[in-house]
C-alpha cells in the first residue's frame, strides 16, 4: 500500500512541475484515451474494466492541478495589486 501511495505522490508531483501549457496537452490526451476506452469498453474490446475509472481520475487530477495554479496566479496577483 505504501509503495502505492509513493508512486501517487511521485506522479502528482511531475504533474504539478508542469507548465500550464503542458497540463492542457496531458489533459487533451487524457480525454482522447477515455473516449478510446469508453469505445472499446461498449464494443467489449477492454479486457480491463477499471482503465475506465483510472482515466477519469487522471482526468480529475490535471483539473484540479490546473485549478490550483489558477488560484495560486490570482492570489499572487492580488497579493501584488493590493501591496
Amino acid at each position: 500500500m505504501a509503495a502505492k501511495v509513493k508512486r501517487a505522490n511521485k506522479a502528482l508531483q511531475e504533474l504539478r512541475a508542469k507548465s500550464g501549457e503542458d497540463l492542457d496537452k496531458e489533459l487533451g490526451e487524457a480525454y482522447r484515451q477515455s473516449f478510446t476506452v469508453r469505445l472499446q469498453l461498449s464494443t467489449r474490446q477492454l479486457t480491463n474494466v477499471n482503465e475506465a475509472s483510472k482515466v477519469r481520475r487522471r482526468i480529475a487530477r490535471i483539473k484540479t492541478i490546473q485549478r490550483e495554479k489558477e488560484l495560486e496566479a490570482a492570489f499572487a496577483a492580488a497579493e501584488e495589486h493590493g501591496s
